[in-house]
């Protein structure tokens, strides 16, 4: 990523396109799956905002490179486990 604000919205675009998958999942499957659906649309907000929160406020102490990267592929980790469970649904 080029700067934060390209790292934000990729973040923000990514966790959107996650959460309108799990409300189609949850629209086109059954009563269970809509409340299973409803917690992991939580979890999806949660990411998002620890996300942007961690891009907002860097480490002390680690370099902005290494800082950066850990943070997109933290990210990138939770984001596939998360359309896993969408899989699922």
């Amino acid at each position: 990523m080029a700067n934060k604000r390209s790292l934000k919205k990729a973040i923000h675009a990514i966790c959107n396109e996650l959460l309108t998958e799990c409300v189609a999942a949850s629209l086109y499957g059954d009563h269970a799956q809509a409340e299973n659906a409803e917690a992991l649309m939580a979890t999806i907000i949660k990411t998002q905002a620890n996300s942007m929160a961690r891009v907002s406020h860097p480490e002390p102490g680690m370099s902005p490179r290494k800082y950066y990267n850990d943070l997109r592929s933290k990210f990138a980790a939770q984001a596939s486990e998360i359309v896993d469970h969408i899989n699922n649904l």
